[in-house]
């Protein structure tokens, strides 16, 4: 997380937060692990609410993933969140 922030700085961003997702720390997580995470949206749903909590009190541009992110996660992620969602790699490539 800390190469990509600083490749975003270096592209001009403001990196205002950073949300890890962790599976397998509660006891709840643990029985989910072998489980896929949301083809729809990446992140579990409390992951959403929380990235989306995160955005707006920081007046986020946009979400920036590690991940690359698929079609669907591009159309569903910026009507959850209020702001694009894109991958690192999509940044990285449009210079």
């Amino acid at each position: 997380m800390d190469a990509a922030a600083r490749a975003l700085t270096e592209r001009g961003a403001r990196v205002v937060g950073r949300i890890v997702q962790r599976r397998g720390v509660s006891a709840g997580g643990v029985g989910k692990m072998t489980l896929p995470y949301s083809s729809r949206t990446l992140l579990s749903y409390g992951k959403v609410r929380e990235t989306a909590e995160l955005c707006a009190r920081t007046e986020a541009d946009a979400a920036v993933f590690l991940t690359p992110l698929t079609e669907r996660q591009r159309h569903v992620l910026p009507r959850l969140l209020g702001r694009p969602a894109v991958s690192l790699a999509d940044v990285l490539t449009a210079d």
